[in-house]
């Protein structure tokens, strides 16, 4: 052995399919010469190295990623599946990263084909589920019934929890496949076919690989990895043709087979803690003969199943029961492109599920001429989607911070809750659709997702009202479910969903008890264990509740009088809102028109006081102030058809928020009386100012010339400016007031750049006393602060820089500026005089 790993080291093979052979050949030859003790000793688990493991591992280091695919393109074409098995977990996961994170492998979700459109087109021709060269090796070794180890330390949190208390899970993707550890081997393991191999580890790199620092900013949907979804979904779950397409084996060599069955035995589910019951079922497992119609589609069952296992199932509906607080803590957190991948899935669901033809879609038209497959887009969604999806999107409604980000996990659930928008007859619907309202065809499908459309509601609801409305992106979210259930119909489809069960607590589910107690027969597929569809509405209702509440839960009605009082402070929320968001964009307008010309060009003191910090609305600007108005006022309109909300009790939520205008159209100080001291608030005024109804604009008053350094100016230079500023008014402060005093024109030249304006020409806008304000008053000066801002200087050294440019030297640029201001505030002083006589 030692030769042989001499000659190893120092041998460069010309290919790698002649140097196999060659090391094989090297390896039977060796072996003979191997002491038959060492040969004991070694473990019957151990497989001989391979040296095509070891030459692609090289590959992957030295070669660029083009000519790496070509090469695994040619390997798996020229070398037999005993060859090929030996390198597909390690190529699995150089694919899609390993299990832990810490390799990233192909950055899937970071390529795009704009950026990197070679890298882009070989990846997705690669593992394209129509006939790439991934899914040709899958099919190869799935036809020679090779098994892979999957840890089973990372499936997510239940299904692990569960299959390590020796309780097998309910879903049949796990059952038959669970491995007790070996002595000195791994721990609990699930042994897994080809395909479903690879889907686990596809589905799973969602969430374990952690996106790139520079992928921040990248488009979810122009990434390789939710393109390759999209294409895995639209192959495996058709929404054309009864039959799924052909295997995409190898030519010549034989068909890969089914997925092996469950076999017919007693499992138990969660909530029953048998210890040595994953010990029968293991070692007492059976061959299974599996249901010829299934061969047809068990990759869409395998398919389906890891997406919703592995992006779905991470709480457990007992844990939900006993964990109904907001404050209870889960260890999963899905990031928002998580959200978004479960969005894909379930829009594609429903276009999946709506292809049957409409008198296959009943459940009376059940016939044995019905495919398996047109069997399965009848009981996908509530077979296996459904509660998991329910546990989801609880978890997210009382989790999730409140900020814009919640709109993923919102469309997510709008999606699920409008299966109508993606029937095949959607396309044929005129333009008045949306007028025609939903059809009757959708009442069974709100009836059997009663508690997605009304509890969440209610959690949205909460959510709602601890938000800030007047920002544009949460008015849209608020905006988007008022209108989605304010589509005709829906709300008369929901009101007699909940008709259908008042009375919930007496009811006994039979087929629920059921499970827990017996097994159910896996022969081949899962179809064959899916019990008959039941044609009473009203129990399909309330087994609908028990199933994902439990029989000890307590319904809230969308339409009882503890949401329709929440809604009506929603509304009171929206009104309050759309007023505070109408005087943002008067105070932004007055704020701008109120500014001198030359108020821009830094000649003019710059307004300190800012307004409404702490609102995006000064950033996005007046768009998205009418955007948001917009909203709020279609969102309101919305509420009031689907809670029936009269204008009476819209003028009550008016009349109580005080909206009441003045003659001009503004909005009124707080309710305030006049004292000695200035005005003195009222209990009605600081309700208001508490609850955020009306306020005083706080503006600084004071001394302009003492304001603190700003951080547009130069400190060392307004200091000095102060300085020489104080020293010319110290200096000729008798020679200024006399200037000021004259009645001529020269007096209101002086007048208007050395006197500040009086407290008796501002508005009141601040519970100022009188006797305060005159104690503010100040005689003439003059202030040089202004030439302190690096806006000034700025200007003035691009006015000099364009002057230059048209052969304008800087002492006549100078000139032409002053004698320019000069006429400026001739003006301006002409004006200020004629609006002083118009006020008299």
């Amino acid at each position: 052995m030692t030769t042989f790993r001499r000659r190893f080291a120092e041998w460069r093979p010309p290919s790698l399919k002649r140097a196999t052979l060659w090391v094989s050949q090297w390896f039977s030859k060796t072996a003979a010469f191997e002491s038959p003790r060492v040969a004991a000793m070694a473990s019957p688990h151990m497989q001989q190295p391979s040296f095509l493991l070891a030459s692609l591992k090289a590959d992957s280091m030295n070669k660029p990623f083009a000519q790496r695919c070509q090469d695994l393109v040619k390997v798996i074409e020229d070398f037999p599946a005993k060859e090929l098995h030996t390198i597909f977990p390690w190529l699995v996961e150089s694919i899609f990263g390993s299990l832990d994170g810490v390799l990233a492998g192909w950055n899937l979700r970071s390529l795009q084909g704009r950026v990197s459109p070679v890298e882009y087109s070989v990846a997705m021709e690669f593992l394209d589920p129509g006939g790439g060269p991934m899914m040709k090796l899958v099919y190869k070794l799935q036809a020679e019934d090779y098994k892979f180890d999957f840890p089973v330390s990372y499936l997510p949190g239940p299904v692990k929890a569960s299959i390590q208390e020796r309780v097998l899970p309910d879903s049949p993707l796990y059952h038959n496949k669970v491995q007790l550890p070996a002595p000195g081997g791994l721990g609990l393991h699930l042994a897994l076919n080809p395909f479903e191999y690879y889907m686990f580890f596809f589905a799973l790199s969602l969430i374990t690989q952690k996106p790139l620092p520079g992928a921040l900013h990248i488009r979810t949907s122009d990434c390789a990895y939710f393109i390759l979804v999209d294409r895995y979904l639209s192959w495996f779950l058709p929404t054309e043709g009864s039959v799924l397409p052909p295997l995409s084996s190898s030519p010549g060599g034989p068909s890969p087979s089914p997925a092996p069955r469950t076999p017919a035995m007693p499992f138990a589910s969660y909530g029953l803690h048998h210890t040595s019951l994953l010990k029968r079922h293991v070692s007492h497992q059976t061959s299974v003969n599996a249901d010829p119609a299934s061969h047809e589609i068990w990759r869409s069952e395998t398919l389906l199943q890891v997406f919703v296992e592995m992006w779905l199932h991470h709480y457990s509906l007992e844990m939900y029961q006993k964990m109904q607080s907001p404050h209870a803590k889960e260890s999963f957190m899905p990031s928002e492109e998580h959200v978004l991948a479960v969005r894909l899935l379930l829009k594609h669901l429903h276009a999946f599920s709506n292809s049957l033809r409409p008198e296959q879609a009943s459940p009376s038209a059940h016939s044995h001429a019905a495919s398996p497959l047109e069997e399965f887009k009848r009981a996908a969604v509530p077979r296996f989607v459904q509660q998991k999806l329910y546990l989801f999107l609880q978890h997210c409604f009382g989790h999730w911070p409140l900020d814009a980000s919640f709109r993923a996990v919102l469309e997510m659930w709008l999606s699920y809750l409008q299966p109508w928008r993606y029937a095949p007859e959607k396309q044929a619907l005129s333009s008045d659709s949306q007028a025609r309202g939903v059809s009757e065809r959708w009442a069974p499908f709100v009836q059997e997702n009663l508690l997605i459309y009304t509890k969440l509601f209610l959690g949205f609801l909460s959510r709602a009202l601890r938000t800030d409305l007047v920002s544009p992106k949460n008015a849209l979210m608020v905006f988007r479910v008022a209108k989605v259930f304010a589509q005709p119909n829906l709300a008369e489809m929901i009101q007699r969903g909940e008709a259908l069960g008042p009375e919930l607590r007496k009811l006994v589910i039979p087929h629920r008890q059921h499970r827990l107690f017996t097994a159910p027969t896996f022969t081949g597929s899962f179809l064959s264990s899916w019990p008959p569809a039941v044609t009473d509405a009203s129990f399909k209702v309330k087994s609908h509740v028990y199933s994902l509440e439990g029989q000890d839960c307590k319904y809230t009605p969308m339409f009882g009088p503890e949401v329709r009082a929440l809604v009506l402070r929603l509304a009171q929320l929206i009104t309050q809102a759309k007023q505070t968001a109408k005087s943002l964009s008067d105070q932004y307008g007055e704020s701008t028109a109120g500014r001198p010309f030359l108020s821009w060009l830094g000649f003019y003191p710059t307004d300190t006081n800012g307004s409404y910090p702490g609102n995006d609305l000064d950033e996005m600007g007046q768009d998205s102030v009418r955007k948001t108005d917009e909203y709020l006022e279609k969102a309101l309109e919305y509420l009031c058809q689907v809670f029936r909300l009269s204008e009476a009790q819209l003028a009550q939520l008016t009349l109580a928020l005080g909206t009441a205008q003045d003659e001009n159209g503004k909005k009124q100080l707080p309710d305030c009386v006049v004292g000695e001291d200035g005005l003195i608030l009222t209990p009605l005024g600081r309700y208001q100012i508490i609850n955020g109804l009306r306020r005083f604009d706080i503006e600084y008053q004071g001394d302009s010339e003492l304001q603190p350094i700003r951080s547009y100016e130069i400190a060392s230079l307004v200091r000095l400016l102060f300085r020489l500023s104080s020293a010319i008014n110290h200096r000729f402060a008798g020679q200024m007031a006399a200037l000021c005093s004259r009645a001529d024109f020269l007096g209101s030249f002086c007048r208007y750049h050395l006197l500040e304006p009086g407290l008796s020409g501002r508005r009141l806008l601040s519970p100022v006393g009188r006797g305060r304000a005159a104690n503010r008053a100040r005689g003439p000066r003059l202030s040089l602060r202004f030439l302190g801002s690096y806006r000034t200087l700025l200007t003035l050294l691009l006015a000099f820089f364009v002057a230059s440019l048209f052969c304008v030297g800087p002492l006549l640029c100078a000139l032409l500026l002053v004698l320019g201001y000069v006429l400026y505030a001739v003006a301006m002083t002409l004006l200020t005089e004629r609006g002083k006589l118009h006020q008299l």
